[in-house]
């Protein structure tokens, strides 16, 4: 069984038992939290639309941390304009509990 869920305008295949990434959530380790269910895959039977308007994912946040820094260099040739940045992405991992019809 799995369902895909959407979150932060971006939509995630999860099953019961993964550990998914999403961008920073508010809440703690620990807390927990459920998501909009857009499609559910029960075995051969598929449900979409107004069949999954009582459907429910939830899940347990288990790690809120930054991803590895990237750097962005940017500069104009000839010029002697350079801009150096670096960013780390806040990302948020829950672990999927449960996927109820």
């Amino acid at each position: 069984m799995y369902a895909i869920i959407e979150n932060g305008n971006k939509q995630y295949k999860v099953a019961e038992g993964d550990v998914v990434s999403f961008e920073k959530l508010a809440g703690a380790e620990g807390d927990g939290v459920s998501f909009k269910v857009l499609m559910v895959s029960d075995g051969d039977v598929i449900k979409t639309g107004a069949d999954t308007a009582n459907a429910k994912v939830t899940g347990t946040i288990v790690k809120q941390g930054k991803a590895s820094k990237i750097i962005v260099f940017k500069y104009k040739a000839k010029k002697n304009e350079r801009k150096k940045q670096g960013h780390r992405q806040p990302f948020t991992s829950v672990k999927i509990e449960k996927i109820e019809l």
